[in-house]
């Protein structure tokens, strides 16, 4: 089929009136954008400032000042409205701030979660009601579709690139009010509709690092943000034997499953198993040694359920790019935003500070943050 004449479902009942495009400066909200007027909607364009740091790579970061350049540049061939929106404060306060707190306390934090949680989507949201617009449209690779009367949120069809497990914090009743158009896309689609379309963007490279350390080392950028005496340092610690293996210069340059960059001689390759923000140890192990069959997760949104089951079996995500693994969610005895999570099988991937989402099958149930 060609790409360009591919048609999104769920923007097939959504009557014809003003959208407004959440706009990165990338190729997927520009087609978005572009799309979407030659649907026929009357589209405005929003972008967020929300740094003002020069990156030292061009076009390797998102959401970066550079994109917003790109951003208007759409908007200008397009010749639809575009405004930008002045978040730089409440990215500091919520990311960035966030993002060092974590790692001095030995987390590993997930910004891009959190900035779609708590920056993004409800400032956008009150924009699109402030311009009357219909709904929220977004260049992620996710679905929102119709299941049994309610929204559901799904994985995208592209798994390479889905991105519905940054997205398990949404709220249920603000999902009838944003649409994935690129849901039922390819990235290699969206490239092809790009050409196709004239987007100014159609070959812009791919977003990689995080905006904000762009270029650079997330320990130094920690560091740097840090008072000296916030800086926890101690030792590195065999966890089979509690034998020190060597010291370090601070637990925020370290996260759970690391290899590379340790520093200490063995003769079989460690992994950091867990990181002790009271004493100061970073425990290491072999790679047999990781594996964690049931944790705690807190803050917990649901997606299906206003009340979920007191359990239930689910596909479990503990990192972006990692395989969902099967498991049981047990929610009898505990706190609505808490869960215990037990897999059926070790996983090496359980992190304090990122986020476990629960699937079955494409349909995101709900998630949390792993404790």
């Amino acid at each position: 089929m060609h790409c360009a004449d591919l048609t999104n479902p769920n923007l097939e009942e959504v009557a014809r009136g003003r959208v407004i495009v959440a706009m990165s400066g990338g190729v997927d909200s520009s087609v978005v954008a572009a799309k979407l007027q030659q649907e026929g909607m009357d589209v405005v364009g929003i972008s967020m400032r929300l740094y003002s740091t020069p990156h030292k790579t061009p076009g390797k970061s998102c959401c970066s000042p550079d994109d917003l350049i790109d951003a208007r540049s759409v908007a200008s061939a397009f010749g639809f409205p575009f405004y930008v929106a002045n978040y730089q404060k409440e990215f500091q306060e919520h990311i960035v701030n966030y993002f060092t707190e974590e790692y001095r306390k030995g987390r590993t934090p997930s910004p891009c979660v959190v900035c779609n949680d708590q920056l993004k989507f409800g400032p956008l949201l009150e924009r699109m009601r402030a311009l009357d617009g219909k709904f929220l449209a977004t260049g992620h690779y996710a679905r929102i579709v119709d299941i049994d009367g309610r929204k559901a949120l799904l994985r995208g069809v592209d798994r390479h690139k889905d991105q519905s497990y940054f997205l398990f914090g949404l709220k249920r009743d603000v999902l009838p009010y944003i649409q994935f158009p690129l849901g039922e896309y390819t990235k290699e689609q969206v490239r092809e509709l790009a050409l196709e379309l004239g987007v100014p963007t159609a070959t812009k490279r791919e977003s990689q690092d995080l905006c904000f350390v762009a270029g650079g080392d997330y320990a130094d950028f920690v560091e740097a943000r840090l008072n000296p005496e916030e800086i926890i340092k101690g030792n590195f610690v065999l966890g089979s034997t509690g034998e020190v293996l060597g010291e370090h210069d601070g637990i925020h340059r370290f996260t759970v499953g690391q290899r590379r960059g340790l520093g200490i001689a063995y003769h079989e390759p460690l992994y950091v198993k867990e990181i002790q923000p009271t004493t100061g140890n970073v425990i290491v192990d072999v790679r047999e040694a990781l594996g964690v069959q049931r944790f705690e997760v807190d803050n917990v949104n649901w997606q299906r359920w206003e009340t979920p089951p007191d359990e239930f079996e689910a596909e479990v995500q503990v990192r972006y790019r990692h395989k969902p693994v099967p498991g049981r969610i047990i929610t009898r005895g505990c706190a609505p935003d808490e869960a215990i999570v037990e897999l059926y099988a070790p996983e090496r991937g359980v992190t304090p500070g990122q986020a476990a989402v629960f699937y079955d099958g494409d349909e995101v149930l709900g998630g949390g943050w792993m404790r």
